[in-house]
């Protein structure tokens, strides 16, 4: 007869929360069995109690001040899924883990901001702090760094991290659709939330990078990640990069370089026969590159109630089993401050987009401003406009450092032939 029991309460009842919620409920034997604990929800709260959810949640079960979950005696786990890096999450997972209550999170932004912090509270009080849904959903990548690959040493972490932009990317290339029609699509289908900025302009993927940076080179958290979203890929782009035999993807990679970690988020032009350029849709894949193991992949829905609830019980289940264990891995003290480089000496190949007016000496000049910064052209095409009033010079590079390539378009930008903002994509092989 199992005797051992795990009081949980859940706060935050969005979509996540009341799956989780159904689940727990639903599988709460099989659960048992599995990890030799009986996991019970014993409380919930919500900031809107009366909102109708596809639950059946008893009066006794709920929490007036979600506050209340860290101070019960009877509550060992609190389940976070309030959401935001400050405010009521924040205040919850800190006073949680100083109450000595294990903590699961799906946030993102809260342990990208306070993992470091927050971990040493963990680490103190003896406690869990888990966070496998807050990357790449259903994606078990956390564990995976944590247990699976604790033998190998990392050089490198990189893929797609987030769908809602790999979904626009990739439907843009298949749909034949612009940029804002394939968003406009995903908002109704429920791939990007009514204000979707963060999948855009990078944000997302940078948090997710950051947590994976650390558990990859046994480091602090840094903030240090050069970001660039998909705002500014259009239709074109992604035409001159099939035609040029590449992918266009949303790329986070973290890097160990000569001792210096580059963490970088962009878009990144890779060749259409790669195994990240087959990833559509929502879909996330995650590569590792790592010694003695060589690289392995892992991919899966990378968001959804479902996907996020597959990593949410994951670490339920480690905590019912009583595996308490440091948050990244190893404890604050051997952590260590590595070098952060920026991606200014970074080598790339790019494709760079100059839509000019057609006039003499225009291609002659662009060419030189590359020759005058030392970068090497690789491939050259230019397409006249259909109205014959203007040229797409479409430019593809030799590797050189990150720095001359920006350097090159600030020049080119300023110059009175160019019609609209130019374009730089890096190239990579992956």
């Amino acid at each position: 007869m199992i005797n051992k029991r795990l009081n949980i309460a859940i706060v935050g009842l969005g979509n996540i929360g009341s799956y989780l919620f159904n689940y727990l409920i639903k599988n709460k034997k099989i659960l048992t069995e599995k990890n030799n604990c009986i996991p019970i929800v014993k409380y919930v709260s919500a900031k809107n109690i009366n909102k109708k959810r596809n639950i059946k949640v008893k009066k006794n079960q709920w929490l007036k001040n979600y506050l209340d979950a860290t101070k019960i005696k009877k509550i060992d786990l609190i389940i976070e899924l309030i959401g935001g890096a400050e405010g009521a999450a924040k205040k919850l997972v800190f006073n949680a883990l100083k109450n000595k209550k294990h903590v699961i999170t799906a946030n993102k932004a809260l342990i990208a901001k306070y993992g470091n912090q927050l971990s040493k509270i963990a680490e103190k009080n003896k406690v869990n702090l888990e966070f496998e849904a807050s990357v790449c959903g259903g994606v078990p990548i956390i564990r995976s760094l944590k247990e699976g690959l604790i033998a190998n040493k990392i050089s490198k972490i990189y893929g797609i991290f987030n769908g809602t932009s790999n979904y626009i990317l990739s439907s843009m290339d298949k749909e034949n659709k612009n940029f804002k029609e394939v968003l406009l699509k995903a908002k109704k289908l429920g791939y990007a939330e009514s204000n979707p900025s963060a999948d855009l302009n990078g944000d997302d993927v940078s948090s997710k990078l950051k947590i994976l940076s650390s558990l990859c080179f046994n480091s602090f958290l840094n903030d240090n990640v050069y970001v660039e979203g998909i705002k500014e890929i259009d239709k074109t782009d992604i035409d001159n990069a099939n035609k040029l035999g590449y992918k266009i993807k949303l790329l986070g990679f973290a890097e160990l370089l000569n001792n210096k970690i580059y963490q970088r988020v962009h878009p990144t032009l890779i060749k259409k026969e790669s195994y990240v350029a087959s990833i559509d849709g929502v879909l996330n894949a995650v590569i590792v590159d790592a010694i003695p193991v060589g690289q392995s992949s892992i991919q899966g829905e990378g968001a959804g109630a479902a996907a996020t609830t597959s990593a949410l019980v994951s670490d339920i289940s480690s905590i019912l089993r009583g595996n308490v264990k440091f948050p990244f891995s190893i404890s604050s003290k051997e952590r260590k401050y590595l070098k952060f480089n920026k991606i200014d000496e970074r080598l790339f190949s790019a494709y760079l987009r100059f839509e000019v007016l057609d006039k003499p000496g225009v291609l002659s000049n662009i060419t030189n401003i590359f020759s005058k910064n030392k970068v090497s052209i690789k491939r050259l095409l230019q397409n006249p406009d259909k109205n014959k009033q203007g040229a797409s010079i479409i430019i593809v590079t030799h590797k050189s450092k990150n720095k001359f390539l920006t350097k090159i378009l600030g020049e080119v930008t300023k110059k009175k032939y160019i019609k609209k903002k130019p374009k730089l994509i890096r190239i990579d092989e992956v």
